[in-house]
């Protein structure tokens, strides 16, 4: 069996000292600081280059002596952010670049990278329970499973709920799955998360609608609390941990059913859909999101890379509802949803929807496996 050099990210709660938590909370706001004092520049002047600002990076350590205090790698990490963000608008891949905001929790984070010095030690070390970074030391972490292969950076996070994360990147051997003879097209619903063209059916978790009345209950009190007083941040850190237990929740569920796919089929068909687009239904637009297609099929997409198999994306506006699995005759009118059965015309065959949408999907896939070859 064949073996690939993959970059996976273990992601792991970290349990720092109050010193060691106020210097976090000092570099990532030092990150931002630079990520914002160069594109300002930028908007005044033209954009240089991450080589070019990296040099004045010196100079703007000396008018702000408290840059010094944090780790230099991670503000360097700040422009090679800034530089990727000019890169992919200057493709037409993304936006002009926005500023940094404190209030953001998602940009409240930095990232540093693994370095080994001239006497031997290294930037960043893992032994037993505990982590090795820059300027912070060793601090604890809350250890679910083992770090392996290289490490090459880590992202530092803090959630709104107050708590630190780290993601740990690594470059390290992954070994292909051994070729199986099976192959399998998948329709993605609501009701059901998804139908497979063998029949099966996995139900939608709904994680979020479990825990909507919990969450309404909690930004209702929040609406009533005056904002920035103890008791608002208090009802606001009740309202982070749900939203992060149905994140978990969701992952979890994502996670092991692509695993399982993965592990059981050696050819996965599934349909490009475009969820910005549906997400503008707004009778459908929450349960679009708590179902994480995309997310979903992102999962299937690398792991499909690193165990050796292969995912098939179809059209979006393939008619895999209305075509009959066994003759090909096309039935417009199932272009109502409330259809969930029909029978053709042609060969008299009754169909579920969803299983002759997952039939047709994936003999489609297949054939469009055999063009390419």
């Amino acid at each position: 069996m064949q073996t690939k050099i993959v970059d996976k990210a273990y992601s792991f709660r970290i349990i720092p000292n109050k010193k060691q938590e106020d210097l976090i909370n000092k570099n990532i706001g030092c990150a931002r600081f630079v990520f914002n004092h160069f594109l300002a520049q930028s908007k005044d002047d033209k954009y240089l280059s991450y080589s070019k600002f990296a040099k004045q990076l010196p100079q703007l350590k000396k008018e702000y002596n408290w840059l010094r205090e944090v780790d230099s790698i991670s503000l360097q990490q700040s422009l090679k952010d800034l530089d990727k963000a000019f890169k992919r608008f200057f493709k037409s891949l993304g936006c002009f670049p926005k500023f940094k905001a404190k209030k953001n929790n998602r940009q409240s984070s930095y990232r540093t990278q693994y370095f080994k010095r001239s006497n031997g030690t290294e930037s960043i070390e893992i032994k037993d329970d505990k982590i090795k970074l820059p300027k912070l030391g060793w601090l604890k972490y809350r250890k679910s499973r083992v770090v392996t292969g290289k490490i090459q950076n880590v992202t530092i996070r803090k959630s709104k709920a107050g708590k630190y994360y780290i993601s740990v990147c690594v470059r390290e051997e992954v070994e292909e799955l051994p070729q199986i003879d099976k192959a399998i097209g998948i329709d993605l619903g609501l009701k059901d998360f998804l139908i497979t063209s063998n029949g099966d059916r996995e139900s939608n978790p709904r994680t979020l609608s479990k825990y909507e009345n919990k969450i309404a209950k909690l930004n209702k009190k929040l609406a009533k609390k005056e904002q920035g007083s103890n008791n608002w941040y208090k009802v606001k850190y009740k309202l982070s941990k749900v939203h992060k237990k149905v994140s978990n929740i969701r992952k979890d569920f994502l996670h092991k059913l692509s695993t399982k796919l993965i592990c059981e089929n050696q050819t996965i068909v599934v349909e490009s859909l475009k969820v910005k687009n549906m997400l503008k239904n707004s009778r459908l637009s929450k349960s679009i999101s708590d179902v994480s297609w995309s997310k979903f099929v992102d999962y299937l997409t690398y792991k499909a890379e690193w165990y050796g198999r292969e995912l098939i994306k179809i059209d979006t506006f393939f008619p895999s509802s209305q075509l009959c699995n066994e003759c090909g005759y096309q039935n417009k009118e199932v272009k109502d949803l409330s259809i969930r059965q029909w029978e053709c015309p042609e060969c008299h065959l009754i169909h579920d929807r969803d299983i002759n949408a997952s039939k047709n999907i994936l003999q489609q896939g297949l054939q469009l496996q055999l063009d390419s070859r």
